[in-house]
C-alpha cells in the first residue's frame, strides 16, 4: 500500500524541483542582463567641434530681388507698313542708333518727291507775285497767297519725312537685342513689338525690406548679390528707397544698381540679396548647424571632461605597501593606465542657448554661450546628455571659409 504511493510523492518533489529551478534560472538571468546593461560602456561618438570665442559680426539684411537692366525696353513699330529688312541678329550688340528694322516706304518716297517738285513751283509763284507786287502791278493778297501755300508744301514734305522717319525703327539706346518677333513681309499694325533691348552693362536689383529696418536702409549703402548659396559675387549700392510703406505687406520697396561686366546678371531673374550694416565687436556666433531646436527651446551640446572617477590605486596602496613584489609586477599596468590618463575622457551636456539674428551659415547667441566652450557642430542627432565622445574635426563645418568663422 505504501509502495503505491511512493510513485507520485517522488514524481511531484521531482515537478517541484524544476519548476523551482526554471524559476530561480529566469531571476537569475534577468539580474546577470540588468547588470550587464548596467555596467556595459557606451562607445564614444565621434563628432566635430568649434571653440567659441568673441568674433566680429558683420549683421545683414537678406532679402530676395528681382534681376532688371537699368535700361530695358521692348520696341515697337509707331505706323503700320510691311516688313522690308531686318538688319540685326539675336544677341548683337548694337549702338546707338543702330538700325532694327526698316517698312515698306516706298510710297512715302514717291510722295516727298512729288511734294518737293510742288514746293520748287510754289516758290517759283511767291517770287513771281513778290515781284509784281514790287513793281505795283500785283495785289498784295496774291503774295500772301502764294506764300501761305509755299509754307503749307513745306509742312506736308516734314510730316512725310517724318512718317519716312517713323519706317525705320533705331536703336535708342546701346544694347543687346533679343531675338526678333517678326518675319519680312509680316505686315505690322502700329504697337507690334518687334524685339526686345536690354543694356546689359548694367543692372538694377528691386527688393523689398519690412518696416523694422528701413531705419537701417541708406541711400549709397553696400549690397551683396548672388544667384545662389554658393558665393556673392556681385556688388551695388542703393540708389532709390520707396518713401511709402505698403499698408498690405508692412515692406518698403529698395532699389540698388549692380554692375556686370561679364553679362552674367540677366533681366528677370531671382537674386538673393544681402545690405551690409556695420560691424560689431565681441560677438559670439556658431555655426547654424551647431543648434538644435525642440518643443522646449534651443540648445546645444558642449564637451566637457568627464567627473572623476574612484581612483583603484589608492584603495589599493595598504595592498601594495604590505606585498612590494605585487607592486612590482603591477607596474606595466600603472604605465597603461598613466597612458590612459593623458587622453581624458570626454562627455557632452544640453545647455540651452538663446539665438539672435543670422547671417549666412552663422548664427548669433546671446545668452547661455561662454568663452572657450567647446561646441559640436555635426554628429548631434546620436547624442544624448551625458554621453560620451572623441573629437573629429577631419570634416568640421566651423573650419570652412564660407561660413565666415575662423579655422580652429
Amino acid at each position: 500500500m505504501i509502495k503505491r504511493y511512493i510513485l507520485p510523492v517522488i514524481i511531484l518533489i521531482l515537478v517541484v524541483v524544476l519548476a523551482g529551478g526554471l524559476v530561480w534560472f529566469n531571476f537569475f538571468r534577468d539580474g546577470m542582463i540588468k547588470q550587464f546593461f548596467a555596467t556595459m560602456q557606451q562607445p564614444a561618438q565621434s563628432v566635430s567641434t568649434y571653440t567659441v570665442e568673441p568674433a566680429v559680426w558683420t549683421p545683414n539684411i537678406e532679402a530676395i530681388g528681382t534681376v532688371s537692366a537699368i535700361q530695358g525696353v521692348e520696341l515697337a513699330v509707331e505706323v503700320a507698313g510691311i516688313v522690308k529688312d531686318i538688319p540685326f541678329t539675336a544677341n548683337d550688340i548694337l549702338e546707338k542708333g543702330a538700325s532694327l528694322l526698316q517698312l515698306d516706304d516706298a510710297i512715302e518716297k514717291a510722295d516727298i518727291v512729288a511734294a518737293k517738285a510742288q514746293d520748287v513751283l510754289n516758290d517759283q509763284t511767291l517770287a513771281r507775285a513778290r515781284t509784281l507786287n514790287t513793281r505795283g502791278v500785283g495785289a498784295e493778297s496774291n503774295v500772301d497767297t502764294a506764300q501761305a501755300a509755299s509754307l503749307a508744301k513745306k509742312a506736308e514734305i516734314a510730316k512725310l519725312e517724318a512718317v519716312m522717319e517713323q519706317k525705320l525703327l533705331k536703336a535708342p539706346f546701346k544694347g543687346t537685342v533679343g531675338i526678333p518677333r517678326i518675319e519680312l513681309g509680316q505686315y505690322l499694325s502700329p504697337g507690334t513689338v518687334v524685339v526686345s533691348l536690354q543694356d546689359l552693362s548694367t543692372m538694377r536689383v528691386d527688393f523689398t525690406v519690412n518696416e523694422q529696418n528701413l531705419n537701417l536702409i541708406k541711400m549709397g549703402q553696400l549690397i551683396k548679390l548672388s544667384l545662389s548659396d554658393a558665393d556673392q559675387p556681385y556688388e551695388g549700392q542703393i540708389t532709390a528707397i520707396e518713401p511709402r510703406i505698403d499698408p498690405s505687406t508692412r515692406l518698403v520697396s529698395v532699389r540698388a544698381k549692380v554692375d556686370n561686366p561679364e553679362g552674367k546678371l540677366r533681366p528677370g531673374q531671382f537674386a538673393q540679396v544681402r545690405v551690409e550694416l556695420p560691424k560689431e565687436e565681441g560677438v559670439f556666433t556658431l555655426p547654424q548647424t551647431a543648434l538644435v531646436s525642440s518643443l522646449y527651446g534651443d540648445y546645444i551640446y558642449v564637451v566637457r571632461p568627464a567627473p572623476d572617477a574612484a581612483k583603484p590605486a589608492d584603495a589599493a596602496k595598504p595592498a601594495a605597501d604590505a606585498a612590494k613584489p605585487a607592486a612590482d609586477a603591477a607596474k606595466p599596468a600603472a604605465a597603461g593606465a598613466t597612458a590612459e590618463k593623458k587622453e581624458p575622457k570626454l562627455v557632452v551636456a544640453q545647455v540651452f542657448v538663446k539665438p539672435g539674428r543670422r547671417s549666412g551659415l552663422l548664427v548669433e547667441i546671446t545668452k547661455g554661450l561662454n568663452k572657450g566652450d567647446i561646441v559640436v557642430t555635426a554628429g548631434q542627432n546620436r547624442l544624448n546628455a551625458g554621453s560620451v565622445v572623441t573629437i573629429a574635426n577631419d570634416v568640421n563645418p566651423a573650419n570652412t571659409t564660407d561660413s565666415g568663422l575662423p579655422k580652429k
